[in-house]
């Protein structure tokens, strides 16, 4: 079964592409600087709300965390 070379050079340009995409998803995976900026920008997205203020669940979050650290230096200077 031979290929005309219409078919062939379209058959070339598929196989391209889809290099071409697997070479910017390994570029992607391998830029750790734009990834950490990311991941960043996705948790301020999620701990700030629209006005830039930090949610209720992050105070809560915030003041679990501070009075667990209180409660745990109180006990190691009783001790």
């Amino acid at each position: 079964m031979s290929q005309t070379p219409a078919e062939i050079e379209a058959d070339i340009a598929r196989q391209r592409e889809a290099l071409a995409g697997t070479v910017d998803q390994l570029q992607a995976r391998l830029d750790v600087k734009a990834r950490a900026k990311a991941k960043v920008a996705e948790l301020q997205d999620r701990a700030t709300d629209d006005s830039g203020k930090p949610t209720p669940a992050v105070i809560g979050v915030a003041g679990g965390a501070l009075l667990l650290v209180g409660a745990l230096l109180y006990r190691r200077r009783s001790h």
